[in-house]
């Protein structure tokens, strides 16, 4: 049975101009079975959620997430709550729109806007991905730095091109590039896991940061470098970041469903849910570790956690991190720190060929137009590193300006991907819910009213 749209099109048929498909060397590669059992059917499923959960857990998250425990103990842990419960709303949305449609969210927003608006949207996208690859190349880049003590400049370019060998092994099965960013993501959390049992945090204290509290901020106001509202920017802008909501509406689309078929689509969704929201939940874990460890270990101490190299100094230091302070507890740290670049660069670079390919529609070979994506957000981040060389404070200052930056651009992201899913037009039967659209709004302008507030602020200093 074919499902039909309210302007009379299949499911399964809207493709973008000229019919591309989005990342079409591995749309559809995938095989996944229609029946058996729960465990079998998600095995077949997961996988795109791993890639989304790197997003959410890479070197900004580290910084502002550590930085958020050492400045403000236990408070910010309901702000990576929330953040991570906005990331799943999302991150279904975009899913569900790359199943129904077969289009990413960057075709379905350059078909639908007029070419100044679809060139704005991709111009501030594209500021959003350089960001991002500020922060995880950088990040990785300083752990090389630290585990084997190589020049900045030098594991800059190591982490940054090394990528696209990884890549390569699309050429033979998109599955490997899901095993690889899975077992990075279990190494991060074993390490974290690890960090916080030594730590021994105050469980009540952690009970007690779950809950959202008013009156917090202004008791621990002056115990951190970053204020409260720009940690908490930084923390939604490291947790759910605008590429990856491109990047889950194209991944999906490596499993062969057949479109035509309302049912298969239906069920394509909810197998889509499960692994996004598994996922995204043991992403949200690793991140309420890293302030848990911030808090533990830290509080008190954040003039002290003004970049990676003194995290990683103070996992040494007894007088900061106590008794369990080890060389062995720093290299750990540096260790999931460059699994947690590396693994956001992968997904990174994914996003980047999506994000041109669906605003442009560039016709080039596969090599050619990764080396163009990579190199557009490679060239400020060489740049930025050679300027700041030798000044950990202010390159690990500017990863944090990076995740606010992504705060403020999210919503750019986010419009065009609730408009299109709340569309009957492009989503037939598979509209949202109405309380979905509410809820996705709803979050739409609390984030907006905290960026308005940033940006007021800053002009404020500014002028």
């Amino acid at each position: 049975m074919m499902v039909k749209t309210a302007d009379n099109q299949p499911h399964g048929a809207l493709l973008t101009q000229g019919g591309t498909k989005s990342l079409e060397q591995v749309n559809g590669t995938i095989a996944v079975p229609t029946t058996g059992s729960f465990w079998r059917r998600l095995f077949a499923f997961s996988g795109p959620g791993a890639l989304i959960a790197v997003g959410y857990m890479g070197p900004g998250n580290w910084v502002t997430s550590v930085q958020g425990g050492a400045s403000y103990h236990y408070l910010l842990l309901s702000v990576v709550l929330i953040s991570a419960l906005i990331g799943m709303l999302l991150q279904f949305m975009a899913g569900k729109l790359g199943l129904v449609t077969q289009e990413d969210l960057a075709q379905a927003t350059a078909k639908r806007t007029n070419r100044p608006i679809r060139y704005f949207l991709w111009f501030i996208t594209e500021l959003a991905l350089i960001a991002t690859d500020i922060a995880e190349v950088v990040g990785g880049a300083i752990a090389l730095s630290l585990l084997f003590g190589w020049p900045l400049i030098l594991t800059v370019t190591m982490t940054a091109f090394d990528v696209i060998l990884l890549l390569g092994l699309m050429k033979f099965n998109f599955r490997k590039i899901e095993a690889l960013v899975m077992t990075l993501i279990l190494t991060i959390l074993f390490v974290c896991i690890y960090l916080v049992i030594l730590s021994k945090p105050s469980l009540a204290g952690v009970a007690q940061g779950l809950v959202p509290q008013q009156q917090a901020v202004a008791t621990t106001a002056g115990h951190g470098l970053v204020s409260p509202l720009m940690l908490t920017a930084g923390i939604i802008g490291a947790t759910v970041t605008p590429h990856n909501l491109y990047l889950h509406s194209s991944i999906v689309q490596t499993r062969q469903i057949d479109c035509s078929d309302k049912e298969a689509v239906g069920d394509a969704i909810k197998w889509m849910a499960w692994d996004s929201n598994l996922q995204l939940f043991l992403a949200f874990i690793v991140n309420a570790l890293l302030l848990i460890v911030g808090a533990a270990l830290f509080y008190g101490h954040a003039n002290e956690l003004a970049s990676f190299k003194e995290m990683y100094l103070a996992l040494q230091n007894r007088q900061i991190a106590g008794a369990i302070a080890s060389p062995i507890l720093s290299t750990l740290f540096a260790f999931a720190l460059l699994a947690s670049g590396q693994n956001s660069t992968i997904t990174g670079t994914l996003a980047g060929e999506i994000i041109m390919e669906g605003f442009l529609h560039f016709k080039i070979p596969m090599w050619v137009r990764r080396l163009v994506t990579r190199g557009i957000a490679l060239v400020p981040v060489i740049l930025i590193t050679i300027f700041y060389a030798g000044n950990e404070h202010q390159l690990d200052a500017l990863i944090t300006g990076t995740q606010v930056f992504l705060s403020v651009v999210l919503p750019f992201s986010m419009a065009p991907l609730i408009y299109f899913t709340s569309s009957k037009k492009v989503m037939g039967s598979f509209v949202n819910h109405h309380w979905l659209t509410i809820l996705a709004w709803l979050c739409f302008a609390v984030l907006s009213a905290i960026n308005l507030w940033l940006v007021g602020q800053q002009m404020t200093l500014w002028f």
